[in-house]
């Protein structure tokens, strides 16, 4: 009998690619959940970002490249948010890692331009990855990056709504948890009164 690995389910609440990555971490009750356990599950996450290679097996060692650049992102975000200098070594070391070209093709007789990548190693499968963090760090607005408002939350998100006064990483999830504990607070008040 074989039994085959449930596929992680990744939140993609950030609105930015590069938030996303950094949100494969989240709180839980029992703590930090990482999202990311293999090399496969790095691929699903690839996928899903819309970054995988087509057709490719995932590489030895995409895991631990993965979490790296993760990490690196992470503190990347914090001081920019913060308004400190940034640490952009291991950054630039990611964005230098592999190569990338642009190729045309013609799709019922329009032509079309995409990005393509090589995809050898682990560093150049994250390679459109570091180019998303290199991309919200130049050119993100950092007023509208946020870290949602939950307490017990830990994840990240790019406030894209007309009036940006996004407080949640997701009204289904920390959202409506707010409202049931005000909703709730509210009964407590009202029954001691």
């Amino acid at each position: 009998m074989t039994t085959t690995t449930p596929k992680p389910e990744f939140r993609l609440l950030g609105d930015d690619a590069a938030l996303d990555l950094i949100n494969t971490v989240e709180q839980s009750d029992d703590g930090p959940r990482d999202r990311l356990q293999s090399d496969d599950d790095v691929r699903a996450w690839l996928d899903a970002a819309g970054f995988a290679p087509a057709q490719r097996k995932a590489p030895k060692g995409l895991l631990e490249s993965a979490r790296s650049l993760r990490e690196t992102v992470r503190a990347l975000v914090a001081q920019r948010k913060a308004g400190l200098p940034l640490k952009l070594n291991a950054l630039n070391r990611a964005l230098a890692a592999g190569g990338s070209h642009l190729e045309l093709a013609e799709v019922a007789g329009v032509p079309s331009l995409a990005r393509r990548y090589d995809a050898a190693t682990p560093d150049q499968w994250l390679l459109p990855a570091a180019e998303a963090a290199a991309e919200l760090l130049v050119h993100g607005d950092f007023e509208l990056v946020r870290k949602c408002e939950s307490p017990l939350c830990s994840l990240w998100f790019y406030d894209r709504t007309r009036s940006h006064r996004r407080r949640w990483c997701s009204m289904a999830l920390c959202g409506n948890r707010h409202k049931v504990a005000a909703f709730r607070q509210r009964e407590v008040q009202d029954a001691a009164s």
